[in-house]
């Protein structure tokens, strides 16, 4: 007598488990950046290098706004001619 069936059915229940017992990976969330905004008062424009990141920021004329990383914002708060809005 030849039980190949029954063979079949204990593979096909070996894979069904094994797939049911794997774990799911997850993608990593999305990083949002967080931004401060500043405004330019002075006369000309400026660049100003961000303390944390290195990023430049251009300032081309006055009243000009940008968006500057919030790990920047601290030490951009230092500089007169520069203001939070």
């Amino acid at each position: 007598m030849c039980n190949c069936g029954k063979k079949r059915t204990g593979l096909s229940q070996q894979a069904n488990t094994s797939i049911n017992n794997r774990t799911q990976v997850q993608a990593p969330p999305m990083q949002v950046k967080q931004t401060v905004v500043f405004q330019y008062t002075g006369n000309t424009a400026l660049t100003v290098t961000g303390s944390i990141t290195r990023k430049n920021y251009r300032f081309n004329f006055p009243g000009d706004i940008q968006h500057i990383d919030f790990k920047d914002a601290a030490a951009m708060t230092a500089i007169p001619v520069v203001k939070r809005v």
